[in-house]
């Protein structure tokens, strides 16, 4: 089993670590974990190989989550999101096999870093609150799925500028990733990105990032809920700027 790994003990170490930190942040925001994998495991796994290990992740802390999240969440807009999701999905995953992926994560970041400051300083973003807006936000969520595997992130902006409570906005994300992650699986095994290896590392590395996933839990309590948008955008831009330092330096 740890040859299919193909991973030394050293850098499995520091994997379960990366993903269990992932889970954590993805248990009291709803999402990120894919994000802070990706912004660190590049440098151990490539990233067409860390895609499908993020989804195990993402599906088992989805699991873990939807109760609460189906019961909260705006069912509406989160199924406006993954019906552009499952056109833009599709588009990313051909786009990085034959795009450089540094190019196309490097314009996914950066519009997220642009956006996350422009909610930070509380500007209206008045196109996002629309009909097109929310489908045009769940196909471009699409696209950075494929592309990076940071969709998250992409509808977190967008549900973020609303003016819904924090339980609620949290649910709504919580929602649109897992009903995006029933797609991304279909449009893997099409693309043959889901192997064997894939589903090993995937399956082990859901461990650790599940018990943070429960512990992050733990923490979104209601005294806390005050500062759950400052805090989701300024962890936003975090990932963000360590992925965009790691691309360019």
């Amino acid at each position: 089993m740890f040859e299919t790994l193909a991973l030394n003990n050293s850098d499995l170490a520091l994997l379960i670590l990366i993903c269990f930190f992932a889970g954590l942040i993805r248990g009291f925001t709803g999402f990120g974990l894919s994000a802070f994998v990706m912004s660190l495991a590049l440098s151990i796994i490539p990233p067409l190989e860390l895609i499908p290990i993020c989804w195990w992740m993402e599906f088992f802390a989805g699991v873990f989550m939807i109760k609460n999240g189906w019961k909260e969440s705006d069912k509406k807009t989160s199924m406006h999101l993954w019906l552009g999701a499952i056109f833009g999905l599709p588009i990313g995953i051909f786009f990085t096999t034959i795009l450089d992926f540094q190019i196309s994560k490097f314009i996914a970041l950066t519009l997220i870093l642009m956006l996350s400051f422009i909610l930070l300083q509380n500007f209206k973003l008045q196109f996002l609150s629309t009909k097109l807006g929310t489908i045009s936000s769940g196909v471009f969520a699409g696209m950075a799925t494929g592309l990076a595997s940071i969709g998250g992130m992409i509808v977190a902006t967008y549900v973020l500028a609303s003016q819904n409570s924090a339980r609620r906005m949290r649910a709504s994300i919580i929602m649109y990733i897992m009903l995006n992650s029933i797609t991304t699986f279909i449009f893997l095994i099409i693309f043959d990105v889901m192997d064997q290896k894939a589903f090993l590392r995937g399956i082990l590395l859901a461990i650790p990032s599940s018990i943070g996933v429960v512990l992050g839990s733990i923490l979104f309590i209601q005294k806390l809920e005050k500062y759950y948008r400052p805090i989701t955008l300024g962890l936003m831009i975090i990932f963000a700027t360590i992925g965009l330092f790691r691309l360019t330096g």
